[in-house]
């Protein structure tokens, strides 16, 4: 009888392993297929970035008439897009993201500076510059809120920043404009403005867009 008492034990111990045992196969294959499936996504946003930097050179000369449509805003929005989907779902501290988002940020600081070369011109657009930090508690609503006057307003160009991220360039850029430790900043027609904004505030702070389709409230 002790024996067969045995018997149960080991056989329980080996059924538990092989679940164990399987259960480890199935979520390291999965976990394998969604990092295989990342790579290709950041594979991807480098090519678009490297096509994005050539566009940069050929737009740089165009005239004003042509300027509206010569930035790129449209498909900075759309690389952002995809580095936010990879952000989700990799380590803060992948490198290969870093150096993706890195790049990133320098297209969207390239595109800052074509914008500010139209100064002069009847149609140039309106620029807001967003400085977040991932220890900000109204950060992402600030988000929300730009992510939408965006949408609304095509003549608005908003270019995020992570704030924490080491990259020379964008420091420069945090400290011509006084950017320091209080988050959400933003930046609007040189003027910065800390804490959060509600679409009211900012339709307020750029009169030009508060002229047209009125947009919801967050606040």
């Amino acid at each position: 009888m002790a024996n067969l008492g045995w018997k149960k034990y080991i056989n329980a111990f080996l059924i538990t392993s092989l679940i164990f045992a399987t259960a480890l196969y199935i979520g390291e294959y999965f976990s394998n297929r969604k990092i295989d499936a990342l790579k290709a996504a950041e594979s991807q946003i480098a090519i678009d970035i490297l096509s994005s930097e050539t566009k940069f050179a050929l737009l740089g000369e165009l005239a004003c008439p042509d300027a509206p449509n010569s930035t790129l805003s449209q498909e900075l929005h759309l690389l952002g897009e995809k580095l936010g989907y990879s952000e989700k779902n990799l380590a803060s501290d992948n490198q290969d993201f870093i150096n993706l988002k890195k790049q990133y940020s320098l297209l969207e600081i390239k595109d800052y500076l074509l914008v500010k070369k139209l100064k002069d011109c009847r149609n140039r657009p309106t620029a807001i510059i967003y400085f977040y930090k991932k220890d900000c508690l109204d950060c992402d609503k600030q988000g929300y809120v730009l992510t939408y006057l965006r949408e609304k307003y095509p003549s608005l160009r908003v270019y995020s920043f992570d704030y924490d991220l080491e990259l020379s360039a964008l420091k420069t850029l945090a400290d011509i404009y006084d950017i320091k430790e209080k988050f959400p900043a933003l930046v609007i027609e040189n003027k910065t403005y800390t804490g959060f904004k509600s679409t009211n505030d900012i339709k307020a702070l750029i009169p030009e867009i508060a002229a047209t389709t009125t947009a919801k409230n967050f606040d």
